[in-house]
């Protein structure tokens, strides 16, 4: 088996316990996890929550930034776009992710209701699915070459969504997760 891991000390905290889609696929199916999937105006209303919460973080932080909410791909969306804004991003979005579940927990004391919020600052997130579709194509040409599984390093949550997604969308190859977080990776393999 190929293993692809660097060594590092910064460690990204999980985003969920349970995976969820990261990559704005849309949802087609009227039931998520078994409930009725929010409305529209359920989810942009969430959206809205957040980004007044996020807003107030701003403010208090003495950062500039200019503010989107949207609806994308069956979930509540909030975009920060503005210079100054890596701190907020900080180490592989450790700092990011954080300030995520912050923003969920203001939309579910308001709502009741738990949230899928996508928070995303100064585009890291739409940056960095295209630096783990460049991994998962890598790590797939290896297989493909060699028929040997390739270990990922360990990821986030968001990341192994947005590998997985890679790799499944290409025949021949398969992947799947394992391990305990914070360590948990990706380990693609021929398809059976």
């Amino acid at each position: 088996m190929t293993d692809t891991s660097i060594p590092r000390t910064d460690k990204s905290p999980d985003e969920d316990a349970a995976p969820i889609a990261e990559t704005g696929a849309e949802v087609t199916e009227p039931e998520v996890r078994g409930k009725k999937a929010p409305a529209d105006s359920d989810l942009f209303r969430q959206s809205e929550i957040a980004a007044d919460y996020v807003e107030g973080l701003l403010d208090i932080l003495d950062y500039d930034g200019d503010i989107d909410e949207l609806v994308s791909g069956g979930r509540p969306v909030v975009e920060v776009v503005g210079a100054r804004l890596q701190n907020l991003v900080g180490q592989r979005g450790a700092t990011l992710e954080a300030l995520q579940e912050l923003t969920r927990l203001a939309v579910f004391r308001q709502t009741g209701t738990p949230s899928r919020l996508l928070l995303d600052v100064g585009g890291y997130r739409a940056n960095r699915r295209k630096e783990l579709a460049a991994v998962a194509k890598n790590a797939v040409e290896k297989v493909k070459e060699y028929g040997e599984p390739v270990r990922l390093e360990p990821m986030s949550a968001f990341e192994r969504k947005c590998v997985h997604d890679v790799v499944n969308a290409m025949d021949g190859v398969e992947s799947e997760s394992e391990g305990v977080e914070p360590n948990r990776r990706i380990i693609v393999r021929p398809a059976d």
